[in-house]
């Protein structure tokens, strides 16, 4: 037995044939790469994590025994030809060992890579005096941080295709799950209104699973605004607060009675067609938890329209959360007066949980190893002990993994030419060793805010325990700055570059660093400021040249909405045409 889908059938809705769902995206991309698949809070967004060792290089694990043999037998004459060889070879830096003479002996050191250690401290103490002579200018990056001339003209395009023709009968009640932190969460719930609208199935407000690190116990109607949802997408899909009375009755009146359908990751529609319609017809009830990343990322226009819908205008804050974000926002505002109002936000992830499971090593010798052991026992119970298991932080290092201190993420800042004056504010959870990490931050930016400096502690109280809504105050701030920095990825940022998109006429103004050069330069604690500070605008130069672009086939609608949710301007598109017969001419 089938029930009617709105959005096509299992033959018409996508190419696919086979109920069977596409391999997950994530999984593909994550194919022969080393490393740990992490949990816990932004655990296994963005952070490498602890890697597997490998095999050592061959030629070096060679040079390094001959080496030692020849000096330890003093046949420097007998030798001679070998060793004026390798001595070159080691002064022109083609094999990483150093040699030492101390005490009539010789010493033979493997030396690091380089970016593979944190030397961001030093850096910092060559180039900080040129920082301070550099902000007694009147420039600042801030007033003009993007470049007009590469961005796009689009605009919202969701609701052009709104019916006002009365649902179709229902097929049945879906129930789904939401896990993970906010913007996780976010994520299943706009899926679920997809998933919802192709089956048209009746959607019962979304149940939130208390996870286990994030240990927040809001309810849906806590966070967003429950009736501004229903009503929002109330010409698209029926949604109701609670299954009703009688069908609940049907499974004696507990909701874990009904199905709970295994699905897997990334379904394509044709799978919800074939495998899920049928038992929602038949049992007019059915489950689907955990639901994160249950839904493909390529689906049809039809589908993907409903994701654009609930994610950019059903979805907004409660209002307890909203009434005090848009506070946090004026604040800024009138803080950045000398900027026009402008300010600078950053997505700082250098929480002890992101510090521990990303493996990396800091300035905290012994002490801070022995804390990250205890951390990471803590919150993962032996999976950095597995046998096999390598840390290498020096490797995590280099491959850009690991977090930016807040010193790093400053000089960044400073380098690309924002000043002391410059309004900065900082969403981040408890910062690892905060007094000692932030004061260069503080030093390098002054006038600094978080929400707790924001905010009073009256304001916050009620918010106090809840890391979701807490995180909902950071996302509003962010989302009104004039310039956002991520960090360390995660469904935060993500969103929020999508989301900013949105607003910004299809332009992020997202500042994404490469962080696999940040690590090259942050280990040159000789570095001259003129290389550095250029080096800075051309990773800034960079993030806005990206700023406008397109979705990919398997990249997330929530951080790329174009072309999917957003128009291009008629101006626009009459300036696409113009270049495009320029081209042709040329």
């Amino acid at each position: 037995m089938h029930g009617y889908s709105r959005l096509g059938n299992g033959h018409s809705v996508t190419a696919t044939t086979t109920p069977s769902p596409p391999s997950s995206p994530r999984l593909r991309h994550s194919r022969g790469k080393s490393g740990g698949n992490g949990g816990g809070s932004g655990g296994g967004s963005g952070a490498g994590g602890c890697g597997r060792g490998s095999k050592r290089n061959w030629v070096e694990r060679l040079m390094f025994v001959l080496v030692s043999l020849v000096f330890k037998r003093r046949g420097v004459l007998l030798f001679a030809p070998l060793l004026y060889i390798s001595g070159m070879m080691l002064y022109m830096g083609s094999l990483n060992f150093d040699v030492d003479l101390k005490n009539g002996g010789v010493v033979v050191r493997k030396r690091p890579p380089p970016g593979s250690v944190y030397r961001s401290p030093q850096v910092f103490k060559k180039l900080w005096p040129h920082m301070e002579a550099k902000s007694n200018r009147s420039y600042n990056a801030l007033m003009r941080a993007w470049d007009p001339k590469l961005h796009k003209g689009w605009k919202p395009c969701g609701n052009n295709n709104i019916s006002e023709a009365e649902l179709p009968k229902s097929n049945g009640f879906l129930i789904i799950e939401a896990n993970g932190g906010l913007n996780q969460q976010r994520l299943s719930i706009c899926d679920a209104v997809a998933v919802a609208g192709l089956l048209n199935a009746t959607l019962v407000i979304p149940i939130f699973h208390l996870n286990s690190v994030w240990q927040d116990s809001s309810k849906f109607g806590d966070i967003f605004d429950q009736d501004f949802f229903i009503h929002a997408l109330k010409n698209d899909v029926d949604v109701v607060p609670e299954l009703p009375r009688d069908v609940l009755e049907q499974f004696d009146n507990n909701i874990s009675s009904i199905a709970n359908l295994r699905v897997k990751a990334w379904s394509s529609p044709t799978y919800y067609l074939q495998k899920v319609l049928p038992k929602l017809v038949q049992m007019r009830a059915v489950r689907i938890a955990p639901f994160s990343n249950r839904l493909a990322q390529a689906v049809p226009p039809d589908i993907q329209r409903l994701r654009c819908l609930a994610n950019f205008e059903a979805l907004r804050f409660s209002e307890p959360i909203r009434t005090l974000a848009e506070k946090m926002v004026d604040r800024m505002f009138k803080n950045s007066s000398q900027s026009g109002g402008k300010y600078v936000s950053v997505h700082l992830r250098f929480e002890m949980d992101m510090v521990a499971f990303s493996c990396c090593e800091y300035d905290g010798g012994e002490e801070e190893k022995h804390e990250m052991d205890i951390a990471r026992e803590r919150a993962w119970r032996g999976k950095f002990r597995r046998r096999g298991r390598v840390i290498r932080p020096g490797a995590n290092r280099v491959d850009g993994k690991c977090p930016l201190t807040p010193l790093e993420v400053g000089m960044m800042l400073r380098g690309m030419g924002f000043d002391n004056n410059t309004s900065v504010y900082v969403a981040a959870g408890n910062i690892y060793k905060e007094d000692k990490f932030m004061a260069p931050l503080k030093q390098m930016f002054p006038r600094l805010e978080t929400k707790d400096t924001l905010a009073t502690a009256e304001e916050l109280a009620p918010f106090k325990g809840y890391s979701s809504r807490l995180a909902a105050l950071d996302y509003t701030v962010c989302l009104h700055s004039e310039v956002f920095v991520t960090t360390q990825g995660g469904n935060f940022p993500h969103f929020l570059m999508g989301h900013r998109r949105y607003l910004y006429g299809g332009h992020a103004k997202t500042i994404k660093p490469d962080k696999r050069k940040l690590a090259l330069l942050f280990d040159k604690p000789n570095i001259r400021w003129e290389v550095f500070r250029q080096q800075m605008q051309d990773m800034h130069r960079r993030s806005d040249l990206k700023g406008s672009e397109l979705r990919k086939p398997s990249a997330s609608l929530y951080t790329f909405p174009m072309p999917d949710c957003m128009c291009k301007t008629p101006k626009a598109r009459h300036e696409h045409n113009n270049n495009n017969t320029m081209k042709l001419r040329l």
